[in-house]
């Protein structure tokens, strides 16, 4: 009995010792709780202190340019020549960290923080300023773009051409190595919606050098042509160039920059995309960006197979088996056969709803996706394995149902009723401001309306104000929309202009020197407490080209700090007025000068 006794108050003594810790432990987890959120409860209200007092000095009618935000002169070294084509979130020196399956490795990969450049990207040596359009669609310097690996693979199949200093363009491809003028004709013989101004938008996935695009531009059809960031072909870089529009993208794990709903033709001319496998996962996207009564086109494997199968090195029952799996998954999309003849077919995207119900069933593959899965979010948004189904409330959004083109650009569409305070009201009163600023634009700046500049860019639009205000200027324009603010994008591809969604605190996907003109309009008010003012600016001056121009609408709290960044860059610039001459706001006119690498540089 003693020995039990011991045992128990042995076992006792242990309990009552454990007690305590236990309640030290709880105790301890409840005080760190308790700083926690006191922690985060002031870092907060410190932030949200600092937004709100720069805000006050941002709009404040007490502004002077005392007040105003400055700061030290700074100066920047050159990059290495070895960057001269740098594109930092599609960087190939950094492919080995991500994987090969279904090419991750070639979506957006942006470096973080403390591996950011803080140099200026060199052009290559020889570079020389752009030829001009229209000519620039034929013909372009050689040294400005100078990759010989795709001159000696594709010059077969009259891609381009190299001849004394300069790349020729004589419009073929792939699938259309006699020209790309009678490829079209074709294409519209069959479509003939692309003839009357019902096809407007269009996307070209596997662009080659954007021959298909740059010839449709003449016909009233905007192309955005998008590919992959390679090391040896550079398509984009040879589609921007050009003059012509185009973007770096691939569609792989994550879905493409573009809202639901936003272009009225897609094509593919063998891009070599595996359609049929992972589910189909490639298609459905096309599908969602693919307005409903929109075309898809493809040409090239496994279409005319019968007459093409031994130059692809297959059998033609492998291609037969391919075209019938191709053609059930589509019709699983309701996409509907539009047309086909020769090399071209062509595919309808349903515009009615009764065949997307009939995908809700629980054996269903693809089916409809559930309203949980917003239709528009694309910024970094994993590709989803369902079929996004028109939205019922649209009657005026589909291909056909929309007005013709030049009409959609003036009338207000149906999507601007999803943005917090949009109304026709409100499109008709941001196009008349944008007509007097674009007439302002001209007189500070005179080179807008001449062939000295062809690609421009607004890095923050709303409705696409700017665009169409210089659309009858020779030029296009990259409508960007933060990925943080009203979604406005849809609004900007019904209108029947094209453009993306981007977080300036990240690189565009696009490659340096790629555009004439960059314009913002209170960018850094709106994100300087997410990003930084340095390398928004270095980013803008990547992708500048040398001689080309920058159109900053800023406060003028900023406009001291810009400048003197934007000094440290080599730019000139010098301010002007707003139309309206007032003193809150200010325009910074810049222009990037045209230097060369030092042989001495050796900046990583």
């Amino acid at each position: 009995m003693k020995q039990k006794d011991e045992k128990n108050q042995s076992q006792s003594d242990r309990a009552l010792k454990i007690i305590p810790v236990t309640l030290l432990v709880f105790a301890l987890c409840g005080l760190s709780f308790y700083l926690g959120g006191i922690f985060c409860s002031e870092k907060s209200l410190l932030e949200g202190k600092i937004v709100q007092e720069l805000s006050k000095a941002v709009s404040s009618p007490e502004y002077s340019a005392e007040n105003a935000l400055q700061i030290k002169s700074v100066t920047f070294s050159e990059c290495s020549i070895d960057y001269q084509d740098y594109t930092p979130c599609t960087d190939p020196r950094r492919w080995k960290k991500y994987g090969y399956h279904r090419l991750t490795f070639l979506e957006r990969h942006c470096p973080p923080l403390y591996e950011r450049k803080e140099c200026l990207v060199p052009p290559p040596v020889g570079y020389k300023p752009p030829i001009r359009w229209p000519k620039s669609r034929k013909e372009c310097w050689y040294r400005n773009v100078p990759y010989d690996w795709i001159n000696k693979q594709k010059s077969n199949q009259n891609w381009l051409k190299k001849k004394g200093e300069k790349f020729l363009f004589p419009g073929g491809g792939t699938m259309f190595p006699k020209g790309v003028g009678a490829y079209v004709n074709l294409m519209q013989d069959l479509i003939p919606e692309m003839r009357d101004g019902t096809v407007r938008t269009a996307i070209d996935t596997g662009c080659g050098v954007a021959s298909w695009g740059g010839d449709l531009l003449d016909r009233g059809i905007l192309t955005l042509s998008l590919a992959p960031r390679d090391n040896h072909e550079a398509q984009v870089q040879f589609a921007l160039e050009r003059g012509i529009p185009a973007i770096l993208g691939v569609i792989s794990t994550q879905r493409l920059p573009f809202p639901s709903s936003s272009f009225d033709m897609a094509h593919c001319s063998r891009c070599l995309i595996p359609w049929t496998e992972f589910g189909g996962i490639y298609l459905l996207e096309v599908h969602r960006i693919l307005r409903p009564g929109g075309f898809w086109v493809l040409s090239g494997p496994p279409i005319n197979y019968e007459h093409r199968y031994q130059g692809w090195n297959t059998t033609i029952e492998e291609q037969r088996a391919a075209l019938e799996k191709l053609q059930d998954l589509l019709t699983s999309m309701c996409f509907t056969v539009y047309a086909t003849q020769d090399d071209i077919a062509v595919w309808q995207k349903s515009s009615d709803i009764g065949c997307y119900e009939k995908l809700t069933g629980p054996d269903v593959y693809p089916a409809t996706c559930d309203d949980s899965i917003e239709q528009d979010a694309a910024w970094y948004t994993p590709l989803r394995p369902c079929v996004t189904s028109p939205r019922q409330k649209l009657k005026r959004s589909s291909v056909g149902s929309l007005p013709k083109w030049p009409q959609r650009l003036n009338i207000a569409p149906e999507r601007i009723s999803d943005v917090p305070g949009g109304s026709g009201n409100a499109l008709k009163r941001d196009d008349s401001n944008w007509k007097v600023r674009a007439q302002h634009y001209k007189k500070i700046l005179p080179a807008i309306g001449t062939d000295k500049i062809r690609n421009v860019m607004d890095m923050n639009t709303v409705y696409g104000g700017l665009a169409a205000a210089l659309i009858d200027d020779p030029l296009w324009v990259m409508n960007v929309v933060s990925s943080y603010s009203a979604n406005t994008l849809p609004v900007v591809f019904d209108r029947g202009l094209v453009g993306t969604y981007h977080d300036w605190c990240e690189a565009f996907s696009t490659y340096p020197r790629t555009y004439d003109l960059l314009h913002l309009d209170g960018l850094f008010a709106a994100e300087s407490h997410r990003c930084h003012m340095k390398y928004v600016l270095l980013e803008m001056d990547r992708i500048l080209r040398p001689e080309g121009h920058a159109l900053i609408r800023e406060s003028s709290y900023f406009m001291d700090a810009i400048e003197t960044i934007a000094k440290g860059m080599r730019w000139n610039c010098h301010k002007e007025d707003t139309e309206n001459s007032g003193e809150k706001e200010k325009i910074l006119v810049c222009q990037k000068t045209l230097w060369y690498a030092s042989s001495t540089n050796s900046t990583r």
